[in-house]
């Protein structure tokens, strides 16, 4: 049975459409993505999923039960993490006060110095909340998001005001959630996130998911065109280079071709053979983000 099932979810408010006809599946571990512009029913989507918002149309499943049965919504809360964008969290707490009160309302929560420590904030644990940095303050939201040990997490942009260090120990401890059995329920703008993270992914756009599948794939990214490119060796002329007509320019060759393998291997293989050096060789497709704008019609 996957974490969380979707079949033909629909939500409106009056005449206005937030969710329409939306169906995935995210497998029990897995890190899914869920991606679109503000406005398109990411937030809508993931609150029915939470229980907090009743549904118009469909079936949904989260954890084998549907989150709208107040019968299993306590059974169901107890088992599931939500971190949103911002939490209202006591300023004059301190992060183990506000850690070890919010583990008490779990009948089976994390240690609160493992997740002090999960979360990097061991050295900031007796400090008021008002007191954090932004970056902390974030980490210190991921904490109560974890802290009941959910089975899944729920993840409104989690690394939003986070410098580079603080993104990539983030992403450390989703991946660390993930390999422990936790199934991560992931929303953000950064591609690079969605690549380094996301097992898979889902697009929304106007209320419809408009593409889904891994990251590697989704939107027909495998089988895209790929560019070659590297500096024009000394000495060679580009009528010299093997394989498809080549454009230079500044010096950089870039070939673009929808068969790297025979193409590169051509183009090596020239290389060895007369001795050329191919000064910041690079092999690129089309980037996620690419295809996350053409998905979107580049609406921001």
């Amino acid at each position: 049975m996957p974490a969380v099932s979707v079949t033909h979810l629909a939500k409106s408010y009056g005449g206005v459409v937030a969710v329409n006809d939306v169906s995935f599946d995210v497998e029990k571990g897995e890190v899914f993505a869920l991606l679109g512009p503000n406005g398109a029913g990411k937030t809508t989507t993931i609150e029915i999923l939470e229980g907090f918002r009743d549904r118009s149309d469909g079936d949904v499943q989260t954890l084998g039960v549907d989150p709208s049965n107040r019968a299993t919504q306590r059974w169901l809360r107890n088992r599931i993490g939500v971190v949103l964008q911002e939490l209202a969290v006591e300023p004059f707490y301190s992060v183990r006060q506000v850690l070890t009160r919010n583990a008490g309302f779990y009948p089976s929560p994390r240690p609160v110095d493992e997740v002090i420590e999960l979360i990097g904030l061991k050295d900031k644990s007796d400090q008021k909340v008002k007191k954090l940095s932004g970056g902390q303050q974030r980490r210190l939201d991921v904490g109560l998001g974890i802290i009941g040990n959910p089975e899944l997490l729920f993840l409104d942009e989690p690394t939003t005001g986070l410098d580079p260090s603080g993104r990539r120990a983030s992403w450390d401890l989703i991946r660390q959630l993930a390999a422990s059995g936790t199934t991560v329920m992931l929303t953000t703008h950064y591609m690079d996130e969605v690549e380094a993270l996301a097992d898979k992914v889902a697009v929304l756009y106007r209320s419809e998911i408009v593409a889904s599948g891994t990251p590697t794939s989704i939107g027909g990214r495998d089988s895209s065109t790929v560019t070659i490119r590297f500096g024009l060796p000394q000495g060679v002329s580009v009528s010299d280079i093997p394989g498809p007509t080549p454009i230079v320019e500044n010096g950089i060759v870039q070939i673009t071709t929808d068969n790297e393998l025979n193409d590169l291997h051509q183009l090596t293989g020239w290389a060895l053979d007369h001795d050329h050096v191919l000064p910041g060789l690079a092999v690129t497709r089309v980037s996620l983000e690419d295809i996350y704008l053409s998905l979107t019609k580049a609406e921001r």
